[in-house]
């Protein structure tokens, strides 16, 4: 269920948006199968790493609901009107940090540009997936040959 559309309006004040998005959406969370929150973002939250990830960890547990991040890099980080935002990090330390919150959130953490992916979780994961069924089916192939020898 989508619902909610917090924008910062020029700011990455990720804290505040994020209340405002607990206290309006998730007041009846007892009725939603489902509780997860999605932040789209270009850059680094206004507010500290280590706090968000304190603030959003206890939301989380609190609520049962997991953060996901999908973290678009752009060529410039300059907010909505050229507005600069208050905290600045380069695109490393901003996959960083975020991959911290992820973590506290028990969500995902997807980072993108228009290069194409550069970090996903869930690629992450089909790609170890697939090293697994792959390594099954060379010792299944094994396996197979020495009982073929055998015989």
């Amino acid at each position: 269920r989508w619902v909610l559309n917090l924008q910062c309006k020029g700011s990455r004040n990720f804290l505040s948006a994020l209340r405002r998005a607990v206290e309006v959406d998730f007041r009846d969370k007892d009725k939603h199968k489902s509780q997860g929150l999605y932040l789209l973002t270009t850059g680094i939250p206004d507010q500290e790493t280590h706090t968000v990830s304190a603030y959003v960890a206890e939301v989380c547990r609190g609520f049962d609901l997991q953060l996901h991040v999908c973290l678009f890099s752009v060529a410039e980080d300059v907010g909505s009107g050229g507005v600069m935002a208050a905290r600045y990090a380069n695109p490393a330390e901003t996959a960083s940090a975020f991959k911290e919150i992820v973590q506290a959130a028990k969500g995902r953490f997807h980072w993108f540009g228009e290069a194409g992916i550069f970090e996903s979780d869930d690629i992450t994961i089909i790609v170890s997936e697939m090293e697994k069924a792959n390594s099954y089916s060379q010792k299944c192939a094994f396996l197979v040959e020495s009982l073929k020898q055998r015989a």
